[in-house]
């Protein structure tokens, strides 16, 4: 053999190495590649799913409070006797109403809630609580002062919607917070208003019915002052 055939067989061998050393290397980035877009695919299909779940939720959500709110309605009417005001004022359909006459010193004590009314033993926090005190305003806010001082309870002036404007009728006072002295859990809202010669006090005992007793209970009060 010729030192020309010598040299030409090595550099075969040579390329052969080097093809087999690219064949080698292709195939293993072509297994990680694989391998990377089946790790993607897998985090994608994740990713997918979890969006698909999201968006059921978001969407369930969105259907039970449109079904909650579209029940409320039509709303029912309270109207209280002419003797002591004719207070009057809508609440959600959904709501059931207890209302106390044992009690003379209130001519209205009354309890709201979904569905049932709970005992009042029970410590719930009512969606609604109506009372009309046979006691002057400033007296009844009175009692409320030192919640107010310490900042359990914010306050400011209010005259519902219905009533703005009305001859004899006074700005009464929205309180925000621990509307009942006694637990501290029950945070809500309260309007305290002068009704002639008696004191109105509405107020719900959860921030769960703020919305209902702000856009529909506050909305639709009136009163013959």
């Amino acid at each position: 053999m010729s030192y020309g055939d010598g040299a030409n067989s090595r550099s075969k061998t040579a390329i052969i190495a080097i093809l087999v050393v690219l064949l080698v290397g292709s195939l293993a980035f072509g297994a990680w590649a694989y391998t990377q877009m089946q790790d993607y695919k897998t985090k994608s299909d994740k990713k997918s799913v979890a969006a698909v779940a999201a968006a059921k939720k978001t969407q369930t959500k969105q259907l039970l409070s449109q079904f909650t709110e579209q029940s409320k309605s039509p709303y029912k009417l309270f109207k209280g006797s002419a003797t002591y005001g004719s207070v009057s004022f809508s609440y959600p359909k959904i709501w059931s109403a207890y209302i106390d006459t044992s009690n003379s010193s209130e001519p209205i004590n009354a309890y709201f809630y979904p569905n049932e009314v709970p005992g009042t033993l029970s410590k719930t926090a009512y969606a609604l609580r109506v009372e009309l005190l046979n006691s002057d305003y400033s007296q009844v806010l009175q009692q409320l002062n030192s919640q107010i001082t310490t900042g359990v309870l914010t306050a400011k002036a209010y005259v519902p919607p219905k009533l703005n404007g009305i001859p004899n009728v006074t700005a009464g006072t929205y309180l925000s917070g621990q509307v009942n002295p006694s637990d501290p859990t029950q945070n809500g809202n309260m309007l305290v208003i002068k009704v002639r010669d008696k004191t109105l006090k509405v107020y719900t005992e959860s921030q769960e019915f703020q919305s209902d007793f702000n856009n529909t209970v506050l909305a639709s009060l009136t009163f013959a002052p």
